[in-house]
């Protein structure tokens, strides 16, 4: 049996994101996202949130579009892979990471939450190697066609 390593996280960017260009030329962008949780607490009966940070790391074609679109408070929806990673730091102490490397992002606020544009929210984005060469047609010809074209008119009930 195979093994799963993905994560799935919907929240709010913290910064904006930020964009640098390897050696290779290949796009790498940076965000960290904010997801929230609720709970009550014991002792007093209220409602405490808790917010947890994530590092999230984007490549390609990706990078590029979440540099252009993922301000700071935009909402997303990301899906990737979890690394975890050691680091020295300038004093010499060896730290821990952990990244999500995503491969698929959904912008979920609208160009005018993110201040400025259409209103529209954007659709999803993908890692391009992930995506199937005939998807673009394929979707296309989905969308021109109102789903009944290929149905018999003799329905058998």
């Amino acid at each position: 049996m195979s093994s799963v390593n993905k994560a799935i996280l919907i929240g709010n960017a913290g910064r904006d994101t930020e964009v640098r260009h390897l050696a290779s030329g290949m796009a790498v962008a940076n965000v960290s996202i904010a997801t929230s949780s609720y709970r009550k607490d014991k002792q007093s009966g209220e409602r405490v949130e808790e917010t947890q940070w994530h590092r999230v790391t984007f490549y390609d074609k990706l990078a590029e579009i979440a540099g252009e679109y993922v301000k700071k408070g935009t909402k997303i929806y990301v899906e990737g892979t979890i690394k975890y990673g050691t680091y020295t730091d300038k004093d010499g102490v060896e730290k821990n990471t952990t990244d999500i490397i995503a491969n698929q992002m959904t912008l979920l606020s609208s160009r005018d939450q993110q201040g400025g544009g259409s209103g529209q929210p954007e659709q999803r984005r993908q890692a391009p190697q992930q995506r199937s060469q005939g998807a673009a047609p394929r979707q296309q010809q989905q969308r021109a066609s109102n789903g009944f074209d290929d149905m018999e008119d003799d329905i058998p009930f």
